[in-house]
């Protein structure tokens, strides 16, 4: 029987003649071959589809945890770009006011009160601040210090309610006086005769009278005229050219008629209290 099964081997590979047996049982036997390997083959398969899973959810999170710091950083650079481009025109204004000395502050609030528009500053007496000192932005006159302290002053805005400017028609010269009215965007000007030369978009200016605001300095815009021939004085409105409810950095300044003060002196010194008497 071995002999057989041998010779019969020995035939099959020099002739190939059960080629056509092997090949119809391949067919047959492929389907249980796939039948048996599937358990295997899918185990395999969702394995990997959960580690390729988690993989990109761990990429998907890191991705936009990156994205939520570059935004962030966009933020604060577009935040800086802006305070550069005030602080800009901010020191690009401070031609207006000559050579007189002036510091740079920044806000630290702003009073809610709608009848108080007063606002609070970084700086103070140490820094030679003083009562009634003027305050300006980039665009024109905000308002003076009303109180001052060792590091931090308050300023009331020109458009409180308690606060008076003295000003003019940059146009012709004419003066008066500007009213805060308790509104961001008014002023009054009282006391204006029906005939007075003073129109819709005229410029006003600070006059220097008082000697507490530098002259010439911007302070509002005519924005409403209005003649009443049964009142003795017209209805005059305006609106401030400083950006009161929007400026973060301000600008003080020290008048021609006060000198700045001068800088603290240390008493622990050698040299002073070598001259001392």
């Amino acid at each position: 029987m071995a002999l057989l099964s041998i010779a019969l081997m020995t035939i099959d590979h020099r002739q190939h003649h059960l080629d056509s047996v092997r090949s119809a049982l391949s067919v047959v036997v492929y389907p249980l071959q796939l039948l048996v390997d599937l358990p295997g083959n899918t185990i395999d398969w969702f394995r990997e589809s959960l580690s390729t899973r988690r993989q990109l959810q761990e990429e998907n999170f890191s991705l936009r945890k990156q994205q939520q710091v570059l935004n962030t950083q966009l933020q604060k650079l577009e935040a800086l770009e802006a305070e550069n481009r005030h602080l800009r025109a901010l020191l690009d204004s401070s031609f207006q006011v000559g050579e007189r000395p002036m510091l740079i502050a920044a806000l630290l609030s702003v009073d809610m009160d709608p009848y108080r528009h007063q606002i609070e500053i970084n700086k103070g007496s140490l820094d030679n601040l003083f009562e009634g000192q003027p305050l300006l932005d980039s665009r024109g006159i905000m308002g003076q210090l009303v109180h001052v302290g060792p590091f931090t002053s308050t300023a009331m805005l020109i458009t409180d309610p308690a606060h008076a400017i003295p000003v003019q028609v940059n146009r012709n010269g004419l003066r008066t006086i500007a009213l805060g009215t308790g509104k961001f965007d008014q002023l009054e000007l009282p006391n204006i005769p029906n005939n007075a030369d003073i129109q819709v978009g005229d410029l006003l200016v600070s006059s220097g009278l008082g000697g507490r605001f530098p002259p010439g300095y911007p302070v509002a815009e005519v924005t409403e005229v209005e003649h009443d021939p049964g009142r003795a004085f017209s209805l005059v409105l305006a609106r401030p050219r400083a950006q009161l409810d929007r400026s973060r950095e301000v600008l003080l300044v020290w008048p021609e008629q006060v000198e700045r003060p001068p800088e603290p002196v240390d008493s622990d010194d050698p040299a002073v209290q070598e001259n001392a008497p």
